[in-house]
């Protein structure tokens, strides 16, 4: 028998229907088969009896995240899974009685489609993850989303949360924003939620404004423009996404439930949602424990020091401070760089978090630090220069660098911490390991990088570790070409930034001083000048050097043990490169780079 998902009880006589897996928050609850045999069944039960209301809730930090993703490729015929959806979801809709969505936590995907077809929604002060991630993933919002949340709150910011949002790093909205935009009815203090929710329910009467469609042209015009930036037309599923927000204006709900039938047939079956699907899964294990990850006892870090007071100093000081709350000290030779960087960070975060964060010029103040970061000027002899004072002051310190490139034993780093720009977007740290670096150094890393809530991947140290290296390869495969031409090849692949914006953001100083730490290691594939006749190129011809750069280099990064897994390359270009979901990373079950 299949697992009961959805749960009815009563409460007086409201029905309180709870979606829970009977997992931890760790699983959240998802909308696969036995979740939709249940549902019915609840709904069967909800049709017959004699109910003032419905509130559907979920089991503790989770309402529902939606559809089963490992159930994609189990589905004969996509259509299937769309009409399941649409016709579960219009019998809530049409269900005699007030329904509420009572958000109490992760709302996504077809979570939020369900909540959408309730008369109305709450939702916990707390819920900080609400949104439609399907554009991400190649797909569209299948089961009435793309139809629902514009005839509620207009075209502009559905745009927002079903196509621009999942484009910019997956962004979701958290329960302030969900009320600001119009998607939750009521924001409730999380302690007695469900009870105040039932409230609501039983005395429902809200009264809507119909969504203003005016501006409906001028909303896709420039959401077009937008995505044209993100993708360069390589998926197509925002495109399909923003033209059925459109057509939501016009169409009834079953013709809308019809046009997403249409696209989703077309879209689930594509290569780019396959990809997605794939690099989905790879992103998705890095929050777990890898397996070579050594099993011991992380240190207990109450003290972090930071060396440098630049911007990527101040932004990783920053990080610190919010996500693990402890002090954190800053060193610089320049008392007034360190003072810039004091305000610049105290600014940002709150009275408290302010009043633990200081700085000088002074060694001393990384006395009694259990952990110490150099993010200094990227040269081996300063690096090591400053590790070995930080090391005499805090000997009992674990001493990281965030170099992206350079030898990480060579400076007398125990550990490295590679982040990537701008730190509090960027997901990805790449954490590599010396022959020195006790296990405990190695946990402890691993522990802190979790607690900041990025997702680290286990990389040896080599030079460029995985995303500079990878990435520098590519842009040798470039050299030579006109810029536009080389710009138009790289963004062709669907890539989120053009190779000449990214060596302007890295800075071209850092980019030649990686090229050549490459180039010293392995001289023959980082060439320091274009080969001859690179120039003749056409844009067709550089983007097809790029990628095989790119897959040679990968074989290499393998062959040489730089992670353990092959998805640790997709990962890591992923998370750290915002590598396409689409594009499937770099390396598949094949070994070969989709096409």
């Amino acid at each position: 028998m299949a697992d009961t998902v959805f749960k009815l009880n009563r409460a007086g006589s409201a029905a309180l229907v709870t979606i829970d897996n009977g997992e931890d928050h760790r699983v959240p609850t998802t909308l696969g088969r036995s979740a939709f045999e249940s549902a019915v069944a609840v709904l069967e039960e909800l049709e017959r009896g004699e109910w003032s209301a419905a509130v559907f809730t979920g089991k503790p930090f989770v309402f529902c995240v939606g559809a089963d993703i490992d159930e994609f490729g189990r589905i004969d015929d996509p259509r299937d899974g769309i009409r399941a959806g649409h016709a579960l979801f219009a019998r809530i809709r049409a269900l005699p009685f007030p329904t509420v969505a009572a958000i109490n936590g992760a709302c996504l995907g077809g979570g939020l489609e369900l909540a959408l077809h309730c008369d109305a929604r709450t939702i916990a002060s707390n819920v900080r993850h609400v949104g439609f991630p399907e554009v991400a993933l190649s797909i569209i919002p299948g089961w009435g989303g793309t139809q629902l949340l514009p005839k509620l709150v207009g075209p502009e910011a559905a745009a927002r949360v079903i196509v621009l949002n999942p484009l910019r790093q997956n962004t979701l909205i958290t329960a302030p924003e969900a009320v600001e935009l119009g998607i939750a009815d009521r924001l409730l203090d999380p302690v007695e939620f469900v009870d105040e929710s039932l409230a609501f329910a039983e005395s429902l009467a809200v009264e809507r404004e119909a969504p203003d469609w005016s501006a409906l042209e001028d909303v896709v015009r420039k959401t077009r423009a937008r995505v044209d930036d993100a993708v360069h037309g390589a998926t197509r599923a925002p495109y399909v996404a923003l033209d059925l927000i459109a057509g939501a204006r016009d169409w009834t709900i079953d013709e809308g439930y019809a046009a997403e039938e249409d696209a989703m047939a077309e879209l689930l079956v594509s290569a780019q949602a396959r990809a997605a699907a794939y690099s989905f899964t790879v992103v998705e294990r890095r929050a777990k424990r890898p397996p070579n990850l050594p099993d011991a006892k992380p240190r207990t870090v109450q003290k972090v020091g930071i060396v440098g007071a630049g911007l990527m100093a101040a932004q990783l000081a920053t990080l610190f401070l919010r996500r693990l709350e402890v002090p954190v000290v800053l060193r610089d030779l320049d008392r007034a760089r360190v003072d810039e960087a004091l305000a610049a960070i105290r600014e940002q975060v709150t009275p408290f978090l302010g009043s633990i964060v200081d700085g000088g010029t002074d060694w001393t103040s990384f006395e009694g630090c259990d952990l110490i970061l150099e993010a200094v000027y990227e040269d081996l002899d300063v690096k090591r220069d400053v590790l070995a004072q930080a090391r005499a002051v805090a000997p009992d310190a674990i001493l990281a660098t965030n170099t992206s490139s350079l030898s990480v034993e060579g400076m007398g780093a125990d550990v490295a911490l590679h982040f990537f720009n701008p730190v509090a977007v960027m997901p990805l740290v790449e954490i590599a390991r010396t022959p020195h670096t006790t296990d405990e150094q190695l946990a402890t890393a691993w522990d802190v990088v979790k607690k900041l809530k990025k997702r680290g991947v286990l990389v040896a140290d080599a030079p460029g570790f995985v995303v500079n290296r990878l990435l520098t390869r590519m842009t040798t495969a470039l050299m030579g070409a006109r810029l536009e031409d080389a710009d138009e090849a790289i963004l062709s692949l669907g890539m989120p930034m053009a190779p000449s914006v990214l060596r302007e953001m890295v800075g071209p100083a850092v980019a030649q001083h990686v090229l050549e730490t490459m180039h010293g290691a392995w001289p023959e594939r980082f060439p320091l000048e274009a080969a001859a006749g690179a120039e003749n190129r056409s844009v067709e011809e550089i983007r097809d050097d790029a990628v095989d750069a790119v897959a040679d280099e990968v074989r290499h990064l393998l062959a040489e043990g730089v992670v353990a897994d092959p998805a640790d390359v997709d990962a890591c270009l992923i998370l750290g490169a915002g590598w396409p979901l689409f594009l499937g990373g770099a390396v598949t079950r094949s070994g070969k780079i989709p096409a």
